[in-house]
């Protein structure tokens, strides 16, 4: 009988790859439209963003030494690399909320132009699956922390680890698509 908290997770991240699917099309849509005021050509500092984009990445990392330390009942490990999980993660998080703050700063907001809107559409919404995400992992790190390993069960850790891979997946065609596709047009 197949595992319900991964089935549950699984059928989630599919309705969730759907919504992105549809926030991406509509970012491709309007970045082709002609349009006046900034554009992410004018507006994105692609290095920046892969300086912290990296973190993001490594996180996926991470998790997989995790549940490899989960899986061996290697306390301290899972415990160090959740850390270092959660860690990279909220990098990315303060990475893209610099990134905002400085866009608020030009004048830049979800109301200036198609830009603004569809960039600050599909990047929020990425930020905030990685803010649940960190949430879940923050959650198991604590009761690894409080000495209770034990209390996670092997498909509920999974389950959040198939979420996180999710997330940085995402990231990596948002971060194509939004900072790498206006270099190479």
């Amino acid at each position: 009988m197949p595992d319900k908290s991964k089935v549950g997770v699984g059928l989630f991240i599919l309705s969730e790859a759907n919504f992105f699917l549809a926030l991406m099309i509509a970012y491709v849509y309007f970045h082709m439209q002609p349009a006046s005021g900034p554009s992410a050509a004018s507006s994105l500092n692609p290095l920046r963003t892969l300086a912290f984009s990296i973190c993001l990445f490594l996180s996926s990392a991470s998790i997989h030494m995790a549940g490899r330390s989960f899986r061996l009942r290697s306390a301290e490990s899972v415990k160090l690399w959740l850390a270092l999980t959660v860690l990279l993660g909220a990098t990315f998080l303060v990475g893209q909320s610099l990134e905002y703050l400085g866009f608020f700063a030009r004048g830049v907001t979800l109301s200036t132009n198609l830009f603004g809107t569809t960039f600050f559409t599909l990047t929020g919404f990425h930020g905030l699956h990685v803010l649940l995400g960190l949430c879940a992992l923050a959650t198991i790190l604590g009761i690894a922390l409080s000495g209770r390993l034990e209390d996670i069960t092997p498909s509920g850790f999974e389950a959040i680890s198939m979420y996180w891979h999710f997330v940085d997946a995402v990231w990596v065609v948002i971060f194509s698509i939004v900072y790498i596709w206006p270099l190479v047009q």
